[in-house]
């Protein structure tokens, strides 16, 4: 059944954020602080391990070459004015505001919660492989090991930042399920080195969530979403090049 690593993720979200939000008011603030922070460096570690297997290879000499440089700061660059044209964080922030309102009320973290689970949840390499495997060839191996991650950061997460994390269920559900459903047309174009470009893109944009948790530098992640379709951009175009030159 395709689809069925999508809907598992989005039920484990669900179950990890409704744990997370009985434990809530057991928890002082100042341990929520620290487990914010805690959380911002493993994404920080994350995204570095994520982008230097991307970059880097180890040739048949021993040697250590790099990879996808160029192709990667194209994307991060194309894909950036793209975002901001869209506006895609602010549009994010509204729809955090909106369920806050009315959902929420007053609660402070609501908006944060939500915008900062979105992205978390689908940005990265488990995210896109894991959809496609799943529309390609049913294989949800990927998406169900993403569930069991998702849910037990659901719990730290929704603990402290509140019931805007579980809402994040609505974006994943559109984002992995629209790749998934999108798979079979885009399989042609879907090379390994496409989806290892994409992946890389991904990483980076997983290092620059950690850094807006860990409150060292404001981001606009949701602004950079589009790089990581730059490199299946990239190919369509010069397939279509390729056609026309025939």
């Amino acid at each position: 059944m395709h689809g069925l690593g999508t809907i598992v993720n989005v039920i484990a979200i669900i179950i990890g954020g409704a744990f997370g939000i009985i434990l809530k008011k057991g928890i002082p603030e100042r341990f929520k602080t620290t487990i914010m922070q805690a959380i911002g460096l493993a994404v920080v570690i994350v995204g570095i391990s994520g982008t230097l297997q991307g970059v880097f290879t180890i040739t048949e000499q021993g040697k250590i070459d790099r990879n996808y440089i160029t192709g990667m700061i194209l994307s991060l660059v194309i894909g950036s004015l793209i975002g901001e044209a869209l506006k895609i964080e602010e549009g994010l922030d509204r729809m955090g505001v909106w369920f806050q309102n009315r959902f929420a009320g007053k609660e402070s973290n609501f908006a944060k919660g939500f915008v900062t689970a979105s992205l978390v949840y689908c940005v990265g390499a488990m995210a896109i492989v894991g959809s496609l495997e799943d529309g390609l060839y049913g294989k949800v191996d990927i998406l169900f090991a993403k569930s069991m991650l998702d849910g037990i950061s659901a719990i730290v997460f929704s603990a402290t930042l509140g019931i805007g994390v579980i809402l994040s269920v609505l974006p994943v559900l559109l984002y992995q399920g629209s790749i998934t459903a999108l798979a079979g047309v885009m399989k042609p174009f879907l090379s390994d080195v496409v989806v290892s470009q994409m992946s890389l893109v991904g990483s980076v944009l997983i290092l620059a969530i950690g850094f807006n948790m860990l409150e060292v530098k404001k981001f606009k992640v949701g602004n950079m979403l589009p790089a990581m379709f730059i490199p299946l951009f990239f190919t369509l175009l010069r397939n279509l090049v390729l056609l026309f030159l025939k």
